[in-house]
């Protein structure tokens, strides 16, 4: 013996108003599965280290009142200098409005 789909239709209105869910007779993707879970923001944000102030932050907030000394920036700026006097640096920028050249015909 079958029961009525009107019936059935009721049968899960009240189910979902007792457990407090979603009532979708029609069985339509509204994404309620992805809603439910919890954020994942907090978790990944904890798995990197927090971030801690460097010389080069420190300098940026002071600006020239505080004398510093980065040691990696002394250490960087000597190995660019090197490069330069081996003459394997990076191209000098140009500087000013580009030329124009005439096209011939």
């Amino acid at each position: 013996m079958s029961v009525p789909r009107a019936r059935m239709l009721d049968l899960m209105k009240a189910q979902c108003q007792v457990f407090a869910t979603i009532y979708n007779p029609e069985g339509t993707r509204m994404g309620n599965k992805i809603l439910r879970q919890r954020l994942k923001g907090p978790a990944v944000a904890a798995y990197y280290p927090r971030k801690t102030a460097t010389i080069k932050d420190v300098k940026q907030g002071f600006g020239p009142v505080l004398t510093t000394w980065d040691e990696q920036e002394e250490d960087r700026l000597e190995y660019i200098e090197e490069l330069k006097q081996r003459g394997k640096s990076a191209p000098k920028k140009k500087k000013g409005p580009p030329v124009q050249t005439r096209r011939r015909k």
